[in-house]
């Protein structure tokens, strides 16, 4: 019974985060028209989220520690009530986009639509008729302006989709008869879409992975090292407090600071790839001090000769580690907040709650690919006994330094062949 409460209580908090966490920040980015605003708008989104992530690990942990888990997660709950007492407060004053169906439908429509039209040719399409959907009143029983607009040459492929045969489209209407078999243009123009991000979006995943993995050892290693700051002894577990703080420091000297000075000296805005570019070096630059920090922590026990001895807590100060994590988190400032305006900003409006929630899909993948890489450098090597004085911990460090290296070369070659459809929209 208690068990299946828990369990209960965790599914509840997971799909309620789903629900909730990267929806608000596409609700919140449809309030503003210019696209500056909504950049403004995700830097501040991170920067509040972030914050909150601090208030939980630190002030939340505490309660729980000294004074019960029941305040603690009773103060939890109240702040859930006035948080959703808030949005319903302000739900009038909202703009709400009108309600489209799902969007994986008419991509769907499109593989099953250009798989079943495989044989046509689309090598002339000025020979076919494209279907662009119902006509308009004011058309004439044409469509005019950019609805007679081919697709565009790229996946060409795909255009099958939108060639009209026979018994496809009702003749008098214009509505589609088979809508499995033929889809308007814009459908196959906003699955191209998707198609030319996912490279962006899978070079992301390397980063996340790395994170993890930062993230899981360097609680690890701080069990092993000198947790004291003058009378306090620091939890390990609140080691990743200094990720999150860095985050919320950096976002908010890039949204005051470096951003308006960067305007000032080139004349224009660094656009979302050039942004998750810089984070993305600032990662190599992450798991590089980890594995230095990490270098300097074994050396330390060779030094004293506790190689053998797992419960050995070495003389050096664990807060070496949070340097490693500042960086990851400064890194992790430019690159996340970036990621969410570029798929925001690109993708079609049906997409948009999507494009927003791309972000929790890396992160889920990250952890999960983080586990599994573990694993494997377990098998494979004696890196990581369970005595973490014995470890060879600074090797994986290196090896992620190196894939997240080779994996920035990725996204330059990705960033350097994107074309943006949407900037400054």
């Amino acid at each position: 019974g208690q068990m299946a409460a828990l369990y209960a209580a965790v599914f509840l908090l997971c799909l309620g985060a789903a629900g909730a966490r990267f929806n608000q920040a596409t609700m919140g980015a449809n309030q503003f028209e210019a696209a500056a605003d909504r950049d403004v708008f995700f830097n501040w989104y991170f920067i509040l989220l972030y914050a909150s992530s601090v208030l939980g690990a630190t002030v939340i942990v505490y309660v729980q520690d000294t004074v019960s888990w029941t305040l603690g997660f009773g103060i939890s709950c109240a702040a859930s009530v006035v948080g959703l007492a808030a949005l319903l407060l302000g739900a009038r004053y909202y703009r709400h986009p009108a309600a489209q169906g799902s969007p994986f439908t008419g991509l769907a429509r499109v593989v099953f639509a250009a798989a079943r039209k495989r044989k046509v040719s689309v090598v002339a399409p000025g020979e076919l008729k494209f279907y662009h959907g119902l006509r308009r009143e004011d058309d004439d029983g044409k469509n005019g302006g950019d609805d007679v607009l081919p697709p565009s040459d790229s996946f060409s492929f795909l255009n099958r989709a939108a060639v009209i045969t026979d018994g496809d489209v009702d003749g008098a209407s214009g509505s589609a008869l088979r809508p499995w078999r033929v889809c308007t243009v814009q459908q196959v123009e906003d699955f191209k879409t998707v198609l030319r991000i996912l490279p962006i979006w899978s070079a992301a995943i390397v980063l996340s992975v790395a994170i993890g993995v930062q993230i899981n050892f360097t609680v690890l290693q701080a069990l092993v090292m000198d947790r004291a700051v003058g009378p306090f002894t620091v939890p390990a577990g609140s080691m990743i407090v200094g990720t999150l703080i860095s985050v919320v420091i950096f976002l908010g000297l890039l949204d005051r600071v470096l951003l308006p000075l960067w305007r000032r000296v080139t004349g224009h805005t660094p656009t979302p790839l050039q942004l998750v570019g810089a984070g993305q070096a600032l990662t190599v630059l992450s798991m590089a001090a980890s594995a230095l920090v990490e270098r300097e922590r074994t050396a330390t026990v060779r030094a004293h000769g506790q190689e053998g001895d797992p419960a050995w807590v070495s003389p050096l100060s664990a807060m070496w580690l949070v340097l490693p994590f500042a960086v990851a988190g400064a890194g992790e400032a430019l690159h996340f907040p970036a990621q969410v305006t570029l798929y925001y900003q690109e993708f079609p409006p049906s997409l948009k709650n999507t494009a927003t929630g791309m972000m929790a899909m890396i992160v889920a993948l990250g952890f999960y690919l983080s586990t599994a890489l573990v694993n494997i450098v377990q098998r494979a090597t004696t890196w990581l006994p369970d005595n973490m004085n014995a470890s060879r911990l600074e090797n994986l460090y290196w090896l992620l330094t190196l894939l997240v290296a080779l994996n920035f070369g990725y996204f330059l070659t990705c960033a350097k062949l994107y074309r943006y459809q949407n900037i400054g929209k």
